[in-house]
């Protein structure tokens, strides 16, 4: 009998996707899958096909598993050894389908540690906080509307109200069909939001897309209003892991992977796949190794990897399909700096505050105040382990002003900083997210290609679900190994959804009463079309590594 709600879950009214019906697994002969992208994306479809016998191959180009969410080593200056990261990640309540795959590394999910609290601090010295919120919507809303600075009287008199009743029902995918041809800015600016308030919402939701919202699709912006505000009531605080992302997550779920069976290929990337007719000899080969043959493909890759192994795949799915990869796009690089402080911050900081107005400054973490290895360090030198984000960095930009930048903008935020010397630092510069742009939506990939033998998985990936970030990449990468289980007649995966479409009747009939935001001529660009891809024949795909 299925579950009532996700593991862990405060919301009875979460939507579960039956898994696809079928037998339990391969009682024979077992069909090979290469996953390409050793991310959350791939790790969860290896995972998911793994449990059902199924023989994957996981390529990873770089020698450790993680994607976004990699580490690596390093050594300080003093000697002491250090994981470098991509930085800060929330793992927010409603990532239901993340967690489950989190939960097959531990059931409790002893790694990961809640936050108290997510503020935001402005620099002219007002504080958002989330936390102490209801957890029901609307009441979340009209509470957080009432105590924060952001909404005074003159700018809720200003809101265009009607306009705005539409975000109470939010719907995928016709969010898309309403709201991918407006900019997240258009948008707020067609429903009157309160000018003080634009910080918050940029800020919290638009800029975690890495993207200025000025390039950020409206429906995205709105649909994050729906997962984390509006339609889900666990509410906007979240965990965060308490050791280095490969410690506590991808070595332990490496660990499982292999004692299923599934290889993993680190440092070894997949230069092209080709399609061969069943029962077929011919694969194109690159370098001097000859072809891997499998059953399948699971491709997940980022943006840039994806468009580069599809340009060198000119026999992969249709060229209407290549053409539409071809076309993604990647969001402005961002930046972050790890800064090992000689003092530590003052005992009121929080572990993680977002900032407005600090310049360039997105973010703030204090490391040791949540993971184990920089409060060792921190506590043998009497100093903190302070990270800094920087979104969406601008054109030309030049990475040691940026660093200098940021460091000059914690010490505004944070006076005491500006005490401390800079024991050691470590710097990240990076342009390899998707970027979610005005009209995108009907070019990005779906989970199934023209050959069924191919599919996607990732963030950049489309769907018809309320899911973002972090859980739309391991949503897909269970729709990926559930859509190749189907076709082999065995059983899939449950997934769980927050509410699709509203909570209640009341806020979906308040919702119908809204009207469409009134929307300048030149916000309304012509919206991206949508081309059928034939079908193509049953394939078997063979993905190509290098010579090693």
């Amino acid at each position: 009998m299925a579950a009532a709600r996700p593991a862990g879950s405060l919301d009875r009214r979460a939507r579960c996707l039956p898994p696809p019906p079928g037998r339990p697994g391969f009682g024979g002969a077992r069909p090979r899958v290469a996953v390409i992208g050793g991310g959350i994306a791939g790790l969860t479809a290896a995972t998911a096909l793994a449990e059902r016998s199924v023989a994957v191959t996981l390529y990873e180009r770089e020698p450790e598993l993680g994607g976004r969410l990699a580490g690596w080593h390093t050594v300080l200056g003093d000697g002491s050894p250090a994981t470098m990261t991509r930085g800060f990640h929330a793992f927010f309540r409603q990532y239901y389908n993340l967690r489950a795959l989190l939960r097959r590394i531990d059931p409790e999910l002893g790694m990961l540690t809640p936050l108290p609290d997510y503020p935001l601090l402005h620099a002219g010295g007002a504080r958002e906080t989330f936390r102490g919120l209801p957890l029901t919507p609307p009441w979340n809303a009209l509470a957080f509307a009432a105590r924060s600075p952001s909404f005074d009287a003159r700018g809720l008199a200003g809101l265009r109200a009607r306009a705005a009743l539409p975000l109470l029902g939010v719907r995928t995918p016709d969010v898309y069909r309403r709201l991918d041809h407006v900019s997240a800015q258009d948008f707020l600016d067609a429903i009157g939001f309160p000018p003080a308030a634009r910080a918050l919402a940029f800020e919290v939701f638009s800029r975690s897309f890495f993207a200025d919202p000025r390039q950020l699709s409206a429906a995205e912006m709105v649909l994050m209003f729906h997962i984390y505000f509006l339609g889900s009531r666990e509410g906007l605080l979240f965990d965060v892991v308490n050791r280095p992302f490969p410690q506590a997550l991808w070595h332990p779920l490496a660990r499982r992977l292999t004692a299923r069976g599934v290889r993993l290929r680190l440092g070894e990337a997949v230069t092209s796949v080709t399609s061969a007719n069943p029962g077929g000899g011919g694969a194109g080969a690159a370098g001097g190794r000859p072809p891997q043959r499998y059953d399948a493909v699971v491709l997940a890759l980022d943006t840039a990897g994806l468009r580069d192994l599809v340009a060198a795949s000119p026999a992969l799915c249709d060229a209407a399909w290549r053409a539409r990869v071809a076309a993604l796009r990647t969001a402005p690089p961002f930046v972050v700096s790890r800064l090992w402080l000689d003092a530590p911050v003052a005992p009121h900081r929080p572990a993680f505050c977002g900032t407005s107005g600090f310049g360039g400054l997105d973010n703030i973490s204090v490391l040791d105040r949540y993971e184990d290895e920089a409060a060792a360090w921190a506590s043998r030198q009497g100093g903190s382990v302070v990270e800094l984000h920087a979104y969406a960095v601008g054109p030309g930009a030049a990475p040691r002003a940026v660093r200098d930048a940021l460091l000059a903008q914690l010490r505004r935020a944070w006076p005491e900083t500006g005490r401390a010397r800079v024991r050691d630092e470590r710097h990240l510069w990076r342009d390899d997210c998707p970027l979610f742009a005005v009209g995108g939506f009907a070019g990005r990939p779906a989970v199934r290609t023209p050959d069924p033998a191919v599919v996607v998985a990732g963030d950049l990936v489309r769907t018809g679900f309320p899911v973002a970030l972090m859980e739309r990449a391991a949503t897909t990468g269970f729709l990926a190994a559930n859509a190749l289980l189907a076709r082999w007649g065995v059983r899939g995966h449950p997934l769980w959804f927050v509410p699709n479409g509203g909570r209640s009747a009341m806020l979906r009939a308040l919702a119908r009463l809204g009207s469409e935001p009134a929307l300048s001529r030149e916000t309304r660009p012509a919206r991206a079309t949508r081309t059928a891809a034939p079908r193509t024949p049953d394939r078997r795909a063979t993905a190509v590594p290098p010579p090693t």
